[in-house]
């Protein structure tokens, strides 16, 4: 002990100097949003590195269930191009202008996935160098899973829809009734969709999607299916709890939507407010 008290004796100034130092840093990324934002790059990097490593090992013994969900998504799209018509699409040379949609699609692979907490992330080994952006969307074949909030260059920070903080458009499949899906922090498999009016004709069972309201999501995504609701307070709207289609605690990968047309009708959305 008396060693220990005669280090600090010895090593005070220096030992202030970090200590003053550190305070210093922390004070200027809390103040600063440049410097916090350089900051959560910065972590985004390493924190990345670290665990795509761990999970290069981890996905190995999870090879046989992955190949699974690809060949079911496989077995949909080719549905898909059947339904369309095959030699329609063969003609036209099937890229994302034959289906004249401003939405393209990249694919990346989960390396952290937090469930367990309030405010749950998910980072992913994509980043500005894939052309992966904040406020891009993020989902599986089955349905939504967040919205990108920070990037890095080879890894981005997503907004898990199991976040107290995550608010996404989304309605009912069978009419354009829709309001706010949230989270309250308690069943990673429930999630909660606010301000529907009480003139829905909603039931259980009733498909819950993405809206297309925003500029984040196509209109179509799923989310869930309607587990159980009832009226809020004033009996003005509905309270639904809907059942994710995906099971957020085991997820492998994913897809990052980009909308080419998100900064021209922010544009226009902006002539509103000036």
């Amino acid at each position: 002990m008396q060693q220990i008290i005669n280090f600090l004796i010895k090593n005070k100034h220096f030992l202030l100097f970090l200590l003053l130092m550190f305070l210093s840093i922390v004070l200027t990324i809390q103040s600063h949003s440049y410097h916090r934002g350089k900051f959560v790059s910065s972590a985004n990097f390493f924190s990345g590195g670290l665990y795509s490593w761990q999970h290069s090992i981890t996905d190995y013994f999870g090879l046989k269930e992955e190949n699974k969900r690809l060949l079911e998504e496989n077995e949909l799209l080719h549905n898909q191009l059947v339904a369309l018509g095959r030699d329609s699409i063969a003609k036209k040379h099937l890229d994302t202008i034959s289906f004249n949609t401003p939405y393209t699609f990249t694919k990346a692979r989960i390396i952290k996935n937090d469930y367990s907490k309030i405010d749950n992330y998910i980072l992913i080994n994509k980043g500005k160098k894939d052309s992966i952006l904040p406020d891009m969307g993020v989902i599986t074949d089955k349905g939504i899973i967040g919205i990108v909030e920070n990037t890095s260059t080879n890894y981005s920070r997503v907004i898990s829809i199991l976040n107290t903080n995550s608010r996404i458009n989304a309605g009912l499949k069978k009419s354009n009734q829709y309001g706010s899906l949230v989270w309250n922090g308690k069943d990673p498999n429930i999630v909660q969709l606010e301000t529907i009016p009480r003139q829905a004709i909603i039931r259980e069972g009733d498909t819950i999607i993405t809206h297309g309201r925003s500029t984040i999501f196509p209109k179509g995504i799923g989310i869930g299916t309607i587990a159980s609701y009832t009226l809020n307070q004033n009996k003005s709207y509905y309270l639904i709890d809907v059942k994710l289609f995906n099971d957020m605690t085991n997820i492998g990968f994913v897809y990052a939507i980009k909308n080419q047309d998100a900064d021209e009708i922010k544009s226009l959305e902006k002539l509103n407010y000036d």
